[in-house]
């Protein structure tokens, strides 16, 4: 019997039944967990978010099963989605309300972002003034980059337009510490969206915007796996970044009308 899981359910109210539902599985497969069986990556995740526990606190031995079969060391795949807007908002909103450590974000305008959650920039204030450190990079509209990628994708100047008008919902998280918000002028290769140790990857289709695109959700295992070279990645395009001024951005785009 897996005790500690249902403990959780009868101290959360939640049914078998319904953590079936929520991990779309038939019932008789939560039975088994209970029995003490150990469930696939993405729905020990996901039970494990549903529940709000530590999914190592459920399920222990998962992770020493993996690296004793040799499979999935060094990376955890939780899940994978045919494209970006197939992902439950449910899980982007669990993911960024659960995470105590960190948040990085690199996109090019990241509009899906704010208008799926309205309340974006109060969440990540919130998150920044419990320590979490939060780090929003986004394309630079005067950039050449965002130049190339608006040609690519047939859309001309609107991925600058769309860029300026998703920066806008950040504009409350400047005064913050541990907020900050900068400006990349780099082919983007993958939008990255990190939470803690949560990660989800959104590889590029060339002339396809990202939201037609496939998105996989991994799971930090250990050191120098998947997870950290794209979370690399992510440091080192923010280091090349310059801070974004609205002011100054604003005296810019002026000019040039």
């Amino acid at each position: 019997m897996n005790e500690r899981l249902h403990s959780v359910l009868v101290q959360r109210g939640v049914s078998p039944e319904l953590l079936a539902e929520v991990c779309e599985v038939d019932a008789k497969t939560v039975s088994r967990w209970l029995g003490g069986r150990v469930p696939h990556a993405r729905h020990r995740f996901r039970a494990a978010q549903h529940l709000r526990v530590e999914e190592s606190f459920l399920w222990p031995v998962a992770k020493s099963r993996v690296g004793q079969s040799g499979v999935g060391v060094g990376i955890e795949f939780v899940g994978t989605y045919q494209n970006r807007a197939s992902v439950p908002r449910d899980l982007w909103l669990s993911l960024l309300q659960g995470a105590q450590e960190r948040i990085d974000v690199l996109v090019f305008s990241g509009t899906f972002f704010a208008q799926s959650n309205p309340h974006v920039a109060k969440m990540l204030t919130e998150r920044a003034a419990a320590g979490t450190q939060v780090r929003l990079c986004f394309g630079d509209p005067q950039g050449q980059a965002v130049a190339i990628r608006g040609r690519e994708e047939g859309i001309g100047d609107t991925l600058a337009a769309k860029i300026r008008a998703s920066l806008t919902y950040y504009r409350p998280l400047l005064p913050e510490a541990g907020c900050e918000v900068r400006l990349h002028d780099t082919t983007l290769y993958n939008s990255l969206f990190r939470y803690d140790d949560n990660l989800m990857v959104n590889p590029h289709v060339w002339g396809q915007p990202a939201s037609a695109n496939p998105l996989f959700h991994l799971k930090r295992a250990e050191a120098n796996g998947w997870f950290d070279n794209y979370a690399h990645s992510f440091d080192a395009v923010w280091v090349g970044a310059r801070p974004w001024n609205p002011d100054q951005e604003e005296t810019a785009t002026h000019g040039q009308d």
